[in-house]
C-alpha cells in the first residue's frame, strides 16, 4: 500500500444515508401538508360546510397554517378567516 492510498473512512461521512433520509422526509411532509394558503383556506371552507368545524375559524386557519409551516401576519390570518366565513355564509 503506497502513501497516496485512501482508507475506507476517507469516503464515509458520519451517516453516509443522511441525504437520503433528509429528500424522502421532505417528500413524505410535502404529501401530508398542503402546499399553500389557498388549499389550507379550502380544506377550512369545506369543513366548515360538513359541519366538522365550530371554533373560532381564525384559530382553526392558524394552527393549520402554522402546521403546514407557513407564517402569516395575524391580521391576515383574521382577514382570510372573515372571507372564509363570509363564503360559507352565502
Amino acid at each position: 500500500m503506497t502513501e497516496s492510498a485512501a482508507t475506507g473512512d476517507d469516503y464515509f461521512t458520519e451517516n453516509p444515508h443522511a441525504d437520503v433520509a433528509a429528500e424522502a422526509a421532505d417528500s413524505a411532509a410535502g404529501a401530508q401538508n398542503p402546499g399553500t394558503v389557498e388549499d389550507i383556506a379550502e380544506e377550512v371552507r369545506d369543513e366548515i360546510r360538513l359541519g366538522h368545524v365550530e371554533d373560532d375559524v381564525s384559530h382553526v386557519l392558524k394552527e393549520r397554517l402554522d402546521g403546514a409551516g407557513i407564517s402569516m401576519r395575524p391580521e391576515d390570518v383574521d382577514e382570510l378567516a372573515e372571507d372564509i366565513e363570509r363564503d360559507v355564509s352565502s
